[in-house]
């Protein structure tokens, strides 16, 4: 029995790279490359052409694309030193004349992973690569000078939104796909051609013939004008001598049998071969895709990711370069549309992404399939040491993480900023009034958690009319602050009459491993309603 079981890795691709990811164990690769978690780097670039940074920038990730020597530097002389002189030389030319800017810090961070995505991939496997006008002409010398010139297939343009008519300029309204392979030579590159369903207009103008039977066809020519030695040249009593027929005497003798020869009553005119429209897979797709639409506000697959592709786009994508169970790989994965399809078409599939919110969103979006094929989450801390180590590494993705791990909701307060006080929050709804309520969720990485932590979060709570606050803790809470949380009193409502919920809840990294959650009402009122519909399933006679 195969082994194998689908892989999410929460790290830097890069390191996933080296360490996790054998040479030529790939099928497919997909990437959508971002600047970070919530920024594409063509959202990043198009900003600074005004000069304003981009809104979605977190901070633990803002200096990801700026030329700094810890890592660009370090990048810029992997590459250089990488034994492949063709990148090695372009790298070099590009930073003469890029200089240590955010592009060239861009390009050589794409670079030394782009070697690393190479060495993964499968001699008949294929590359796509996601970007726009902003660096594809970069990128592409970079995928020239590592998979060869002839190992480009296309460059595919998607139309991703419509024209905006306030725009200044030629309205951007396409993305670009980079397509490869990594040996074009051998021609044994997985490729499945895609098709489209004929236009109206083109089904009216070309399928004009009908036997009566309903079946639309249109004729096609059956002589060709450059004969070969041996060519049949007569037929049933039309003879052109200056040309020959497609087809040998026994193939036509079949097609005359299945009535798929078409014969005028004049001998001088020629015979056709009837071509059915409903035998016909459709239009060839080009490398111009206007097909698709972007995902729109009401779309049901929309998740709120700001850079999610249209899983139509990536159907598309795996279904040409790829076969059932060959292994599909997306190193920026952000929302895992290219995982979620993989899934659904039978593809076994990596995902890799930097950050926790990304993960979670894979992780809700994957249940929703049915009977997907297990996974397994690596990098993701499994005890209290590997929450520390996190902590320590990454004071954003511990938090993202303690919030996830609590029941909490990222999405609702992240974006508003660190200065809140707002780490994130549970909502819940505990009447009938249709009103929401809010538990404010703070998060503390530190060593020695104290008092005035669990004062902030009073404060908090009470500016917002939040009923309940939950402090998220590396350490053990100490009695100052048990106290302190337990003066804040119990949160009672009235539905749930008799029922209590403290104020200010302390919950330490060790209880989240144990099991523990933040209490609020909507639990219990689902506790509740759980324990009522066992009931009314009983039968009689069973405990």
């Amino acid at each position: 029995m195969d082994p194998w079981k689908n892989k999410l890795f929460f790290g830097d691709n890069l390191d996933v790279l080296r360490r996790d990811i054998p040479a030529e164990s790939v099928d497919l690769i997909y990437l959508d490359p971002p600047f970070n978690s919530n920024a594409s780097y063509n959202v990043l670039f198009k900003e600074r052409k005004t000069g304003k940074q981009s809104a979605a920038q977190i901070t633990a990730f803002e200096d990801t694309w700026h030329w700094t020597l810890k890592q660009s530097e370090v990048a810029y002389e992997e590459v250089v030193k990488c034994g492949h002189p063709g990148l090695s030389d372009l790298i070099q030319a590009m930073r003469r004349f890029l200089g240590q800017s955010d592009m060239m810090a861009y390009l050589v961070m794409m670079a030394v992973r782009l070697i690393e995505l190479r060495r993964v991939l499968k001699s008949t496997g294929s590359i796509y690569l996601h970007c726009d006008t902003t660096a594809s002409h970069y990128l592409k010398l970079l995928l020239d000078a590592l998979f060869r010139p002839e190992n480009f297939r296309s460059e595919i343009t998607w139309k991703r939104t419509n024209v905006h008519n306030d725009s200044k300029d030629w309205s951007d309204v396409a993305d670009i796909l980079l397509y490869y392979v990594k040996d074009a030579g051998g021609g044994g590159y997985t490729w499945n051609p895609a098709y489209l369903k004929h236009e109206d207009e083109y089904v009216r103008t070309k399928y004009r013939y009908d036997d009566g039977d309903g079946r639309l066809y249109q004729l096609d020519n059956m002589t060709s004008p450059n004969p070969r030695p041996n060519m049949m040249y007569e037929w049933r009593g039309f003879s052109f001598p200056e040309m020959g027929w497609r087809y040998s005497k026994r193939t036509m003798a079949r097609l005359d049998a299945e009535g798929r020869i078409w014969y005028p009553e004049d001998k001088t005119k020629r015979p056709r071969l009837k071509r059915y429209l409903d035998e016909m897979k459709g239009t060839v797709v080009t490398n111009v895709w206007t097909d698709i639409p972007p995902i729109n506000s009401q779309a049901q697959e929309r998740m709120g990711y700001p850079t999610q592709k249209p899983e139509a786009l990536l159907e598309r994508i795996i279904a040409a370069s790829s076969n059932e169970d060959d292994v599909i790989w997306d190193p920026f994965c952000g929302c895992g549309t290219a995982v979620a399809v993989a899934e659904r078409l039978h593809r076994r599939w990596i995902g890799i992404d930097i950050t926790h919110l990304a993960i979670d969103l894979i992780v809700r979006r994957l249940r929703g399939i049915e009977n997907a094929v297990p996974y397994t989450i690596v990098g993701y801390p499994e005890d209290v040491a590997g929450a520390e180590s996190l902590a320590e590494r990454d004071k954003y993705q511990f938090q993202w993480w303690a919030i996830i791990k609590a029941g909490g909701d990222w999405s609702a307060e992240m974006r508003k900023g660190m200065d809140r006080g707002i780490d994130g929050s549970v909502t819940f709804f505990d009447d009938y009034s249709g009103q929401a309520r809010k538990v404010i969720i703070q998060v503390k990485g530190g060593q020695h958690p104290g008092v005035n932590d669990v004062r902030v979060l009073k404060a908090v709570i009470e500016r917002e009319k939040a009923p309940i606050g939950a402090l998220i803790t590396l350490r053990p809470a100490t009695r100052e602050m048990a106290r302190e949380a337990a003066v804040a009193g119990f949160y009672e409502p009235e539905r749930l009459r008799g029922r209590k919920f403290p104020r200010i809840q302390i919950l330490t990294v060790e209880d989240l491993f144990a099991g523990r959650r933040i209490e609020h009402p909507e639990l219990a009122i689902s506790s509740v309603k759980q324990a009522e519909r066992k009931s009314k399933d009983r039968q009689p006679g069973l405990f």
